[in-house]
């Protein structure tokens, strides 16, 4: 008897909620900006961050986050900062995306690995 070809059908693992977290290197993405324009700069990174890592287009900052990026000023922002990214449910009915990601700052001593 022949194997079968038809393939099973893969579940994307895009659709669960997750939560994670991470550093991002902010130094590089503020490097030879602009003064004026560093911290606004910052908070677009980590909204990028978030959109590539969880893969949604819906990207919410937690206030906490803002503070965290605005702490030392427009221009003096930190080289490295830890988040958590939780990946939820949108339960809008007419919401355009089904999850969103919620981004919340993540206190820290050092950039090691430990928490």
């Amino acid at each position: 008897m022949a194997k079968s070809t038809a393939t099973p059908q893969k579940r994307s693992t895009l659709a669960d909620v997750v939560t994670r977290e991470y550093t991002i290197h902010m130094h590089k993405h503020v490097f030879g900006r602009s003064l004026r324009k560093r911290a606004p700069h910052a908070i677009k990174a980590v909204k990028a961050f978030a959109q590539k890592a969880m893969g949604t287009k819906d990207v919410r900052l937690d206030p906490s986050l803002n503070k965290a990026v605005w702490s030392r000023g427009v221009k003096h922002t930190n080289h490295r900062i830890r988040v958590r990214i939780a990946r939820k449910r949108n339960d809008d009915e007419d919401a355009k995306e089904k999850l969103y990601s919620y981004v919340t700052f993540v206190p820290t001593v050092d950039f090691k690995g430990k928490y």
